[in-house]
């Protein structure tokens, strides 16, 4: 018997102060819930500007931790609105150690979990982020929740491949990939996401602000956050304005990846060690 989960990706202009950002994000997740969703995923950052593109002090001080305001309120949205959402923020973790993290909250309200982006960026024109971020530290978690296993990706991550195999190789069954990103890389959008997608057997949701961010940043955040399946086809696609869209996930069809694409039967880790760390052949082994 099919299992069906209606997911969403919300986009949003973010150059804006902390309170309105989180009223326009939480405005999105009411209006995708009305539309009936099970589970809703924000922009990277959710809480405000593209801040990276700078690199100014002042910032640091955007940084709140796991129990503050941003990822409260949104705990009390998803009590109120019986919702997974996935929420993207800055981090605060300890005195001087800040991480670019999202949490997975349950429809209940209560935290299942974090994922700290583990690819930070220093590339022009206006990704600035190893002033801001340390490396992640908790490896490539999947969340059990009550849609499904979920897995997260943000933003630069999704260029190594590295990323969406562990995921899968985990059991993730959807993956979110909160993003900010510009025309800089805009041939890339429709691609790696659905290649890993098809590589690994879960359906991907892409996330991306909206927007010219001036004077922070010039660039174009061009939206287009779009939900795909496991064949790589794209569900549902965002314009480049404020919004969010939804499609309905037929799980069932993860299990006919399985039985079709034999990829993690088929792999072959012993012939994959030329020349790499043992770090990274360690990652590359099958799963226990």
């Amino acid at each position: 018997m099919s299992r069906i989960v209606r997911a969403a990706v919300a986009q949003a202009y973010g150059n804006t102060t902390k309170d309105e950002a989180i009223e326009r994000q939480v405005a999105l997740v009411e209006q995708a819930a009305a539309a009936g969703a099970d589970v809703i995923g924000l922009q990277e950052l959710c809480n405000g500007p593209y801040f990276c593109a700078e690199q100014d002090p002042k910032w640091l001080d955007w940084a709140e931790p796991d129990d503050g305001h941003t990822v409260t309120t949104m705990r009390d949205a998803a009590r109120r609105l019986g919702v997974v959402i996935v929420v993207p923020f800055y981090e605060a973790a300890s005195k001087g150690v800040n991480f670019n993290t999202a949490v997975v909250v349950e429809r209940d309200g209560s935290l299942v979990g974090k994922y700290r982006k583990t690819h930070i960026p220093q590339v022009g024109p206006c990704f600035w982020e190893k002033y801001y971020f340390a490396p992640g530290d908790l490896g490539y978690p999947v969340f059990d929740t009550s849609i499904g296993k979920i897995g997260i990706s943000i933003c630069y991550d999704r260029h190594f491949p590295e990323v969406g195999r562990a995921l899968g190789m985990n059991g993730a069954e959807l993956v979110f990939y909160p993003s900010a990103t510009t025309d800089y890389s805009r041939h890339l959008w429709e691609v790696e996401q659905l290649a890993q997608a098809v590589a690994n057997g879960y359906f991907a949701a892409s996330i991306n602000r909206v927007g010219v961010e001036a004077p922070l940043c010039q660039e174009n955040f061009y939206g287009s956050s779009y939900i795909a399946d496991p064949r790589g086809q794209i569900l549902a696609m965002a314009d480049d304005q404020e919004g969010f869209v939804t499609a309905d996930l037929d799980m069932s069809m993860l299990e006919e990846w399985k039985r079709t694409w034999h990829f993690f039967r088929d792999r072959r880790p012993e012939t994959y060690n030329t020349g790499l760390t043992p770090r990274l052949i360690r990652a590359l082994e099958p799963m226990p």
